[in-house]
């Protein structure tokens, strides 16, 4: 598994519930960009749309040696393969007060590209605030350690 693109806000901005693993539908020029590694998932989201959800906002850079090919708009949206069971269970968290869909990595399985979402609810400032706090906290203990045994 090699991973493309990682959104390392999404877990400082909420809290993690659910992952789904989901594939996206993309054209020849942007696999190959994505197997280049030129990709982003920094202001990405997710959006539940006539029973299918997309993937909003995701930049994946245009191939350079597409030539004519490569005039597509590199933060279109992109549709995500699910079953229908689960974009039905994730529809009813999504309409439930306070979940949201987010995008947290892209990666290549085999062959395939797919991408990582999860249903989130989202971090009030005192919770961001508990996070750096638990964050620091644990870096002083592993110095300490690491100091300990030196």
């Amino acid at each position: 598994m090699k991973i493309i693109a990682v959104n390392k806000s999404a877990s400082f901005e909420y809290f993690i519930e659910e992952k789904f693993e989901a594939g996206v539908v993309l054209e020849g020029a942007e696999v190959k960009s994505l197997r280049a590694g030129k990709a982003s998932l920094s202001e990405s989201f997710c959006e539940l749309r006539r029973g299918e959800i997309l993937l909003k906002n995701m930049h994946i850079a245009l191939y350079d040696k597409s030539g004519a090919f490569s005039t597509r708009d590199s933060r279109k949206d992109r549709k995500l393969l699910l079953h229908k069971m689960e974009i039905s269970k994730i529809a009813g968290k999504v309409n439930e007060r306070g979940y949201t869909l987010v995008p947290l990595k892209v990666y290549f399985r085999d062959a395939l590209v797919k991408v990582e979402i999860a249903l989130c609810k989202g971090k009030h400032a005192y919770d961001k605030k508990r996070t750096l706090a638990e964050r620091d906290e644990k870096r002083a203990m592993d110095r300490a350690a690491k100091e300990a045994f030196r």
